[in-house]
């Protein structure tokens, strides 16, 4: 199998990329998990598609394997949730070497992981993402949590998985609003770190967007490259790593105020496009360029404006980003096509006029 090694300050693992699950074995005894028992948590959606193959593979390896479904969708994302796989896990008799398997989307491995960094103060865990997003973004870095209220993603940990393998083939089951939700998060990083990469989707929308293979194959391993670096060199979310929310903190606050109605990608290309309009106010980015960024986002059927929201409230939920410093918003804005600055230095007047870009009536 092909692989990209992630090496962190604690941590070190392999990205696995390959077309079908007949690897889970192979990955999970490299791990040494001869004759342990393992928890796969899913969701009502991808387990009816995936689970038994998933369990009979890895059944190759675990004495026990047992299955955790809860409800699909974000609105699940809570800690509600997790008290409940902790009552799956101790009614199973799992222990400190037991291990969780997270099978699905972004919110599968937030709340899969979050739960095996607390369950008996940290157990194993690995990352079998199904989603775009969930491939390309999430299950790489170690970020586990959940929402609370309104409020994303505010309580979690860095806990990093003992691998993520990525099974491109379950493209071909992903709804197309859950795919057009990943490239968000994919053009984001052409934005953030790549012209080249920009350039790539750019002129290959059409194929990515035909599910080709190979171009599937090459943006998932581009992206995983990229967030890997970032991650090795800044784990912990206290400088450079910040660049990966580009888009996020608008889009954060947005999805928190429909109440998840929106999907998270949906929400980031509703930030960034927001923040496009500070780095053309700034001289960073011509308006023909963010024109022809916010034209691919809608190619790939991706909302660029939000409706039945305030200016007002959004620019007080920002305040819940967990950039927020000494009570000053932090935003990571684009100089050019490829490169991001992270700064402070921004005032009220032009954070609400990057909101009143993306509001409707």
């Amino acid at each position: 199998m092909d692989n990209i090694i992630v090496e962190t300050g604690t941590a070190l693992y392999p990205i696995y990329f390959t077309d079908d699950f007949s690897g889970l074995a192979e990955a999970a005894e490299k791990c040494g998990y001869k004759g342990r028992k393992l928890c796969v948590i899913s969701d009502g959606n991808v387990a009816p598609i995936y689970v038994k193959t998933v369990t009979n593979e890895l059944s190759k390896v675990f004495s026990d394997v047992k299955v955790c479904v809860f409800d699909a969708g974000e609105k699940s994302k809570n800690l509600d949730t997790i008290r409940k796989f902790y009552d799956f896990l101790l009614e199973n008799k799992f222990d400190r070497k037991s291990v969780i398997a997270a099978l699905g989307g972004g919110v599968a491995g937030d709340m899969a992981g979050f739960a095996a960094a607390t369950f008996m103060r940290g157990i194993d865990f690995i990352q079998i993402p199904t989603s775009l997003l969930a491939q390309v973004d999430s299950s790489v870095g170690g970020k586990v949590g959940v929402d609370y209220g309104v409020y994303k993603n505010v309580v979690g940990a860095f806990y990093q998985p003992q691998f993520v393998y990525i099974n491109t083939a379950t493209m071909d089951t992903l709804p197309e609003r859950e795919f057009s939700a990943g490239m968000a998060e994919v053009i984001k990083y052409g934005i953030i770190q790549s012209e080249e990469f920009y350039n790539y989707i750019s002129e290959n929308r059409e194929k990515i967007k035909a599910l080709d293979k190979d171009a599937l194959k090459y943006i998932i391993r581009a992206c995983c490259d990229m967030k890997a670096c970032v991650v090795g060199r800044d784990e912990h979310d206290t400088g450079e790593r910040e660049v990966l929310n580009y888009g996020h903190t608008i889009g954060h606050a947005v999805e928190g105020l429909k109440e998840f109605e929106l999907l998270h990608g949906e929400c980031v290309s509703i930030g960034m496009s927001a923040v496009l309009n500070i780095s053309v106010n700034r001289g960073y980015i011509s308006a023909e360029k963010a024109g022809e960024i916010r034209e691919l986002l809608r190619y790939f059927s991706l909302p660029t404006t939000v409706s039945g929201l305030e200016a007002d409230a959004v620019y007080e939920q920002l305040f819940h980003d967990k950039k927020v410093n000494s009570n000053k918003l932090k935003f990571v804005i684009a100089d050019s096509v490829g490169s991001t600055i992270r700064t402070s230095d921004i005032s009220k007047d032009e954070v609400m006029e990057a909101i009143g870009t993306v509001l409707e009536d």
